[in-house]
């Protein structure tokens, strides 16, 4: 199962990072659709918020254990927009794929 954390500011409300943990277990390595959406979905968000804003993060990545964390000390809109669609895209691939993918949100 993956567990994915959505960090959330506590004063402000807005997610300020995510953690992502673990392997989906649907189908065997290679074939498991559900951890390629969360991966694609999961690393598209890190490499848009590097390329397209400006916004500090520490990043840690275990790519054995499938561990993907990113946290950010600055948030511009567009951080604001990538973070907000990214949790978008999580709660979707969650429908539907109960036992596979579980979403918690975190206080910060």
């Amino acid at each position: 199962m993956t567990l994915v954390d959505l960090y959330r500011d506590s004063k402000s409300h807005e997610i300020v990072g995510f953690k992502v943990d673990g392997h989906a277990g649907f189908a065997e390595y290679g074939q498991d659709i559900v951890c390629a959406a969360i991966s694609v979905l999961t690393i598209n968000t890190v490499n848009s918020i590097e390329e397209f804003t400006q916004d500090k993060f520490e990043l840690k990545t275990d790519e054995d254990a499938g561990l993907i964390e990113i946290r950010l000390s600055s948030l511009s809109n567009e951080s604001k927009v990538l973070l907000q669609s990214f949790a978008l895209g999580i709660n979707s691939i969650a429908q539907g794929n109960d036992g596979y993918l579980l979403i918690n949100i975190k206080e910060v």
